[in-house]
C-alpha cells in the first residue's frame, strides 16, 4: 500500500515518518546511511502490516535534539514513541545502526514487542573485535563491501554523488557522535540475555561491513535467537534479496506462532 509522509513530534523533537498499510504494527529502524525510503520490501510488508519507518533524530530532515548522545538515547525515544502512539504487539526490525538501537530498546523493555529482528546489526564485538573502521574506507570501498552485486554498488555511488551534501554531512556527523570509532557499546552484550521475545538475526553472506560472525555473536547472547544467512547478499539483504529476506521472516513468524495476515 502507498505510504504517507508525516511529521511526528515527541518530547519536543520532530521526526519524519513514513507509514503505510494495515494490520499488526511493524517498526523499521534504518541504518547509518540514513533513511532508506519506502523500498519495495516495505511496500510488500505493508500489504499485511501497519509499517512505520521513522527517520531517526539527527538524520535527514528530522530534528537534532540536544539530548542525543548515544544509541541508547534513541532506544528510549522509540519506547516513548510506542507509548505515545498507543501501539502494542509491535514487530521491531532494525538494520545496521538501527539494529543496534533495536537491541538497546529490547534489553530495556519488551512489554509492547511481539518480535525482534536484527539485520546486519552493529553494537557488539565478534571474537573480541569490532567492525573495521568504515570512515577510513573510500566511498568506493564502502560500496563494494556494502553490496554483493557490484552493479548495484556502482548505482549507489552515482546516487551518492547526486545527493544533497548537507544531508550527507549531517548524517555522518550524527553517526560519528553516536557510534564512532568502534560502533560498540561494551555494556550491550552483557544485557542481551534480557531479550525475552522471539528474535531473528538476518545477515547477508557477503556483508563486507558487518560480516556474519557478528550475527553469530548476537546469537550467542540472545537465548533461542535464530540466525539466517542469505546468499548473494551484502549489508542490505532486504534490498538485494527481498524474496529470500521476506521468506526468512515469514518462516520465523510461523515458527514463533506469531500471526501472519494473508
Amino acid at each position: 500500500m502507498p505510504s504517507s509522509e508525516t511529521t511526528l513530534e515527541l518530547r519536543g523533537t520532530r521526526i519524519r515518518m513514513l507509514r503505510g498499510g494495515s494490520g499488526p504494527p511493524l517498526i523499521v529502524l534504518h541504518g547509518a546511511s540514513g533513511h532508506i525510503g519506502w523500498l519495495p520490501f516495505l511496500e510488500r510488508l505493508s500489504q499485511r502490516f501497519d509499517v512505520l519507518a521513522p527517520e531517526h533524530p539527527g538524520f535527514g530532515t528530522s530534528d537534532d535534539p540536544p539530548w542525543l548522545d548515544r544509541p541508547s538515547d534513541l532506544a528510549w525515544f522509540y519506547l516513548d514513541m510506542i507509548d505515545a502512539l498507543k501501539i502494542a504487539g509491535v514487530h521491531l526490525i532494525g538494520t545496521s545502526l538501527g539494529g543496534w538501537i533495536a537491541a538497546e530498546l529490547a534489553i530495556r523493555n519488551t512489554s509492547q514487542l511481539a518480535s525482534l529482528t536484527l539485520v546486519g546489526a552493529v553494537g557488539i564485538t565478534a571474537n573480541g573485535a569490532p567492525i573495521e573502521d568504515v570512515f577510513r574506507m573510500s566511498a568506493e570501498e564502502n560500496a563494494r563491501r556494502f553490496y554483493c552485486d557490484q552493479d548495484r554498488a556502482r548505482r549507489w555511488l552515482e546516487q551518492l554523488a547526486a545527493a544533497d551534501p548537507r544531508v550527507l554531512v549531517r548524517n555522518r556527523s550524527t553517526v560519528v557522535r553516536l557510534a564512532y570509532p568502534h560502533f560498540v557499546n561494551p555494556d550491550l552484550a552483557k544485557w542481551l540475555h534480557r531479550v525475552n521475545i522471539p528474535t531473528l538475526l538476518i545477515w547477508g553472506e557477503h556483508d563486507g561491513l558487518v560480516p556474519p560472525q557478528f550475527g553469530k555473536a548476537y546469537q550467542q547472547h540472545i537465548a533461542h535467537a535464530s540466525l539466517v544467512v542469505i546468499p548473494k547478499a551484502g549489508h542490505a539483504p532486504f534490498e538485494e534479496q527481498p524474496d529470500a529476506f521476506l521468506a526468512a521472516w515469514d518462516d520465523f513468524l510461523k515458527r514463533a506462532s506469531l500471526p501472519i495476515a494473508p
